[in-house]
């Protein structure tokens, strides 16, 4: 049977501001906005249909998944390939921060040019899609939140859809705080991966919403992707 996931991107974090590298080895508190789209990602997934949760295992990804499970009355599937991408040198640190040349080739190729010490993006992109699969096959036939992080899942996404690994910057700009992407995986292994809809609010009706930076007050303020 096919399976639906809901991928979303955990709350907003205190590091979100200055747009600061959080991998697998940082994990901020999330802020009081943050706490707030955790609350609506709860009051939502009754009306998205969700029957199950999964989420990384770092504290800022349980701490979204986790009111959502309790309002469906579901345990949350701990997921440890789903943690975010090891970022190396630049963990806790800002490009602005970090040696131009190093930001400069990363940003021109960051499969061939991750940063010193960081987790090969191939290695991430992988073991991150065979996650996807797998709670896809646990769950099958079910609609699964998937709460995770940016980085980690645009790798997979493009893995999954047979996109270039060093475009995924280009392909999927942002994943924002909250915010769903859809996609359906086949049955059987390797099959065609569909994408139903990318970076949408979470629940389309609710107020709380992840929005572009662009937009005028009262909406609330964005968080941006790494990049």
């Amino acid at each position: 049977m096919t399976g639906r996931l809901l991928l979303v991107r955990h709350a907003e974090t205190e590091w979100h501001r200055d747009n600061r590298y959080a991998g697998a080895r940082s994990d901020p508190d999330l802020t009081a906005h943050g706490l707030r789209q955790v609350d609506a990602l709860a009051e939502g997934v009754l009306a998205e249909r969700v029957e199950a949760v999964a989420s990384s295992p770092l504290r800022r990804a349980l701490r979204t998944a986790t009111p959502a499970a309790d309002a469906l009355g579901v345990p949350v599937d701990v997921v440890p390939d789903l943690r975010e991408a090891d970022f190396g040198a630049l963990e806790g640190r800002t490009r602005a921060e970090a040696d131009p040349g190093l930001v400069r080739r990363f940003l021109a190729d960051p499969v061939a040019h991750p940063f010193p010490g960081a987790e090969p993006p191939r290695d991430a992109a992988a073991r991150t899609a065979a996650a996807l699969r797998g709670i896809s096959a646990r769950h099958a036939g079910r609609t699964v939140l998937v709460v995770g992080h940016s980085t980690a899942l645009r790798l997979a996404l493009c893995a999954l859809l047979g996109l270039p690994l060093a475009a995924y910057r280009q392909v999927f700009p942002r994943l924002d705080n909250v915010a769903a992407t859809e996609i359906r995986l086949p049955a059987e292994p390797g099959g065609p991966v569909s994408l139903l809809s990318l970076n949408r609010p979470f629940p389309p009706s609710r107020k709380e919403v992840p929005c572009d930076d662009s937009s005028p007050s009262p909406r609330p303020r964005c968080s941006p992707s790494p990049p």
